[in-house]
């Protein structure tokens, strides 16, 4: 295989992963990756989607992780117990590519991350990246270049227009997914938050139920206090239903200045815009704009590529960082279970 090939992958997981085969087979990623299989203990779902894209159906992960032939694996299952089947994936000499959350259990996300890391082998996710995203780089840029001083605090937010049916899944599990918008969607935000803020020392909780068909919350919203002293609280809901879906909104205050990333009404573009606000001369000034190319959550299709193939990647995120965001959610689960 040259080194500009594709790599081939297999996706595991199909109620989630078909997502994944759409941005793989339809768009740019198709330059890193190359679907070659999938596989799902659905039997008709794996055949109909093997069918629809011309590749091998596997119903079982051992026959899959037997083929000598598949080198990466897509894992799209749920979170709960996923680090032992990623386990699973890197022992069978695998680089894997997985999704948030990561885990529900912090320790075992810890442990599989580390082992990754002891075997020589890839794991990436989307959140957080396995290399700053292009939106939360530039924040940063900023926080150091115009000398921004200590983070104060942070609203931030996400929602979509979601009417659910319970179905049995993970997703109508309050234990499996506490403060359900929050841990489906306000991930994002935990794990943004982290990289820009630091950690977290506490967190309180509130949701609610407003139009779900689950018996999980629809309605959520998470406050942190940061070992720093900054305050934060992120909003997430499946209610609102204004066209304006998944914007990750942010904003940021430090001592000497604010950030906002997709904050207000007008939009210029489908990803993140970010702008900068201090005071100058006694006056407010927008002192910096800018549309990021990329957006945080984004899969790093090539960045997973260029690392399977041995590339050595700057200010890689480390295991620790990965779990802190879980410790939160972890945090969250305790909180939302004490409220009942």
């Amino acid at each position: 295989m040259q080194s500009t090939s594709p790599l081939p992958i297999a996706i595991v997981g199909l109620n989630f992963g078909r997502h994944i085969i759409d941005q793989i087979v339809s768009g740019k990623d198709a330059a890193h990756v190359r679907l070659v299989a999938v596989c799902d203990m659905d039997k008709a779902k794996a055949d109909a989607m093997a069918a629809k894209q011309g590749v091998k159906a596997y119903y079982d992960i051992d026959a899959l992780l037997a083929d000598p032939s598949i080198p990466t694996i897509g894992l799209f299952t749920g979170p709960v117990g996923r680090a032992a089947l990623l386990g699973r994936i890197l022992r069978a000499g695998k680089d894997v590519i997985t999704t948030k959350p990561f885990e529900t259990d912090p320790d075992a996300a810890l442990a599989v991350l580390r082992e990754a890391k002891t075997l020589g082998r890839v794991l990436h996710l989307n959140s957080p990246a396995p290399t700053p995203p292009e939106d939360l780089a530039q924040i940063l840029s900023w926080v150091n270049g115009y000398k921004l001083g200590a983070p104060v605090g942070v609203r931030a937010d996400v929602w979509a227009n979601y009417r659910e049916a319970a179905d049995g899944t993970w997703y109508d599990d309050p234990a499996k997914c506490p403060v359900a918008p929050v841990f489906r969607l306000g991930i994002y935000l935990i794990n943004d938050l982290i990289q820009l803020f630091g950690p977290v020392a506490d967190v309180s909780v509130f949701q609610s139920r407003l139009f779900t068909g689950r018996p999980t919350a629809d309605n959520g919203q998470l406050s942190l206090r940061f070992e720093n002293g900054a305050l934060g609280n992120i909003f997430a809901s499946f209610c609102i239903n204004d066209g304006d879906h998944y914007r990750n909104t942010l904003v940021l205050n430090y001592e000497n200045g604010t950030i906002y990333r997709n904050a207000g009404p007008d939009r210029g573009g489908s990803l993140s815009e970010l702008s900068l606000v201090m005071n100058r001369d006694g006056r407010r000034q927008v002192v910096a704009r800018t549309i990021a190319g990329e957006s945080s959550g984004g899969y790093q299709w090539g960045v997973f590529a260029r690392a399977v193939r041995g590339e050595k990647l700057a200010h890689e995120t480390t295991p620790e960082q990965i779990v802190a965001g879980l410790r939160v959610v972890n945090a969250m689960t305790k909180v939302a279970t004490t409220l009942g």
